[in-house]
């Protein structure tokens, strides 16, 4: 499956701000800026993105563990 994603950004790198959007839609135009990447600014972040994939991919691996069902070799 593949999948994408669009991330926009304008303006300069203190000032500006960006939005996120995904194929899915889970996230459309999603706000993130230096603010929410640096300080505690309103939106989303790189970091906190990735994190959530990291745990989303662990929480499921996890389940198949504990289940006993080998989906992974």
């Amino acid at each position: 499956m593949n999948r994408s994603a669009t991330a926009i950004w304008r303006g300069s790198g203190m000032d500006g701000e960006g939005n996120l959007t995904t194929q899915s839609s889970v996230l459309n135009k999603t706000q993130y800026s230096f603010g929410s990447i640096f300080e505690d600014g309103t939106g989303t972040n790189p970091e906190e993105l990735v994190a959530a994939a990291h745990a989303g991919c662990f929480s499921i691996r996890l389940s198949f563990v504990l289940g006993d069902k080998r989906v992974y070799s």
